[in-house]
C-alpha cells in the first residue's frame, strides 16, 4: 500500500496514466481536508467480522437537532478510491446547507478483496448508522444514501439489498452517474471519454467480479441486472450524455418511475466523467450542483419512511 492508502504495483500505474488526474487529484483532496474549518469531522470504525471498516463522520458544527444521516460512497470502478473522496463530493454541501451527517465509509476495494466485499462493508455501515443513528445525530426515518460512480453504483445496490433484508428503510438515493452495468451498453461500448472510459470500465469490473465480469450475476454485484424495482427508494441523479454511464443511469431511472417509484434525471453536455468533481469550476457542474441542492432540498422535505418502512411524501 501507498502512502495514500491506495494499492501499489500494477494499480498505481492507472492512477499515474491520467485517471482522475492521478496523485495530482488526492493532493488536491488532501488539501481541502484541511479547509473544512465549519464541518466537525470524526473518525469511527466499525470491528466487522475479520476487518475493520474505518469511517468518515461530517457534521455541521451547529448541530441541535437531528436531521437526515447521508452514507456517502466514494467511487474509483470498485477498485481505487478513499473515503476522503467526500472532501470534493456533492456532500460537503448537504453537511454545510442542509445541516445532515454525512458518512463516508472505507470499504474493501476489490483489487484486494472482490465482490461482495464492498458492499458487505457498505451494508454493514448501513447497520451502524441506524443502531447508533440518534448519537450521529440522525433521524432514523430519514436514511438517505449516494454516491458517485463505482459509489452509486453501490449505493443502488444496497439499496436492493436494504430492501429485500428488510432491515434499514432508506427513505432516498443519489447514485450520480453510476457504475451499474457489467454487460456494455450503447454508451460504455467503444467510449473515448474524459477520465473514464470503455477500456477502464473493463477493468474495472474485472476487478470487481473477476472471471463473472461478462456474466449474469446478482443485482447486488450489478445492479442493472435487476428484474424487480419496486419498494425502492425515491431517486435523484444526474449524468453526462457523452460519458460511458449515460446508457445505464437513464436505464435505471427508467425501470424506477416504470415501477411507480419517483425518480429523476438531469442530463448535461458532458463527455468527462464525475466532470461536477474534477471541474467544479465549469459552468455545467455550478449549474448540476445548484440542481442537486434543490432536488437534496425537496427529498429533506418530502421523503420519509414510515414504521412499517414504506416511504411516504409529504403534499
Amino acid at each position: 500500500m501507498d502512502k495514500y492508502g491506495l494499492p501499489c504495483n500494477q494499480y498505481q500505474k492507472v492512477m499515474t496514466t491520467g485517471f482522475a488526474g492521478g496523485y495530482d487529484f488526492y493532493e488536491k483532496m488532501r488539501r481541502m481536508m484541511k479547509k473544512q474549518k465549519d464541518i466537525r469531522i470524526s473518525k469511527e470504525v466499525i470491528y466487522a467480522k475479520n476487518h475493520k471498516i474505518p469511517l468518515l463522520v461530517l457534521r455541521p458544527d451547529n448541530q441541535t437537532e437531528k436531521r437526515a444521516g447521508v452514507l456517502w460512497i466514494h467511487g474509483g470502478g470498485y477498485f481505487l478510491g478513499m473515503k476522503e473522496m467526500v472532501y470534493m463530493s456533492r456532500a460537503l454541501d448537504l453537511v454545510r446547507k442542509f445541516g445532515v451527517t454525512v458518512i463516508s465509509p472505507g470499504y474493501r476495494l476489490a483489487c484486494i478483496k472482490p465482490y461482495p466485499a464492498a458492499i458487505q462493508d457498505c451494508y454493514q455501515v448501513l447497520l451502524y448508522m441506524k443502531k447508533h443513528a440518534g448519537r450521529l445525530g440522525i433521524r432514523d426515518d430519514q436514511i438517505f444514501v449516494g454516491g458517485e460512480s463505482a459509489g452509486g453504483g453501490l449505493a443502488a445496490a444496497l439499496c436492493m439489498l436494504a430492501r429485500d433484508k428488510e432491515t434499514v428503510k432508506i427513505a432516498y438515493q443519489m447514485p450520480l452517474y453510476p457504475m451499474l452495468d457489467n454487460y456494455d451498453t450503447a454508451s460504455s461500448k467503444n467510449n473515448h471519454g474524459r477520465v473514464w472510459n470503455t477500456r477502464r470500465n473493463h477493468f474495472g469490473w474485472r476487478m470487481y467480479l473477476r472471471s463473472k465480469a461478462k456474466k449474469e450475476v446478482s443485482p447486488y454485484a450489478a445492479p442493472a441486472r435487476q428484474k424487480d424495482y419496486s419498494g425502492l427508494p425515491p431517486a435523484y441523479t444526474f449524468v453526462g450524455n457523452g460519458e460511458p454511464f449515460f446508457e445505464e443511469t437513464k436505464a435505471y431511472i427508467h425501470n424506477l418511475k416504470a415501477a411507480g417509484i419517483p425518480a429523476k434525471l438531469d442530463i448535461y453536455d458532458m463527455d468527462m466523467h464525475a466532470f461536477d468533481m474534477l471541474k467544479p469550476d465549469l459552468e455545467v457542474s455550478r449549474i448540476a450542483a445548484q440542481k442537486f441542492n434543490e432536488e437534496f432540498a425537496y427529498a429533506m422535505e418530502h421523503y420519509y419512511t414510515q414504521i412499517r418502512g414504506q416511504v411516504h411524501a409529504h403534499v
